[in-house]
């Protein structure tokens, strides 16, 4: 029971931590450069939460570039580029991570 204890406590100060910054920065005050700096925000934390995943295994060591998940990053990368839609690309990628884990 501890256990979820400790859940609820750590969702409830992330939750409140985030909640905080929603609630005291107001987008109208903020200046046209700062708005334009926070719209990188997205694009600079998204590879730094995919690109582990997909070159590192789980011992932390980089993976070969035989290795099912780099196969589907490239062909999703080419998917994403081409057709700029992004259901598109992570059902592409995952049919193509799962074609080379199934098939070959």
């Amino acid at each position: 029971m501890s256990i979820w204890i400790s859940i609820i406590v750590a969702g409830i100060i992330n939750y409140l931590s985030r909640l905080g910054s929603v609630l005291l920065i107001k987008p109208e005050r903020l200046n046209e450069s700062t708005k334009k700096i926070l719209g990188y925000v997205p694009s600079a934390v998204f590879p730094a939460i995919i690109f582990p995943a997909v070159f590192l295994n789980e011992t932390n060591a980089i993976v070969h570039i035989n290795d099912p998940k780099i196969i589907g990053f490239i062909v999703a990368i080419i998917i994403g580029y081409i057709t700029k839609n992004i259901i598109t690309t992570i059902i592409s990628g995952l049919i193509s991570y799962w074609i080379v884990i199934f098939i070959f």
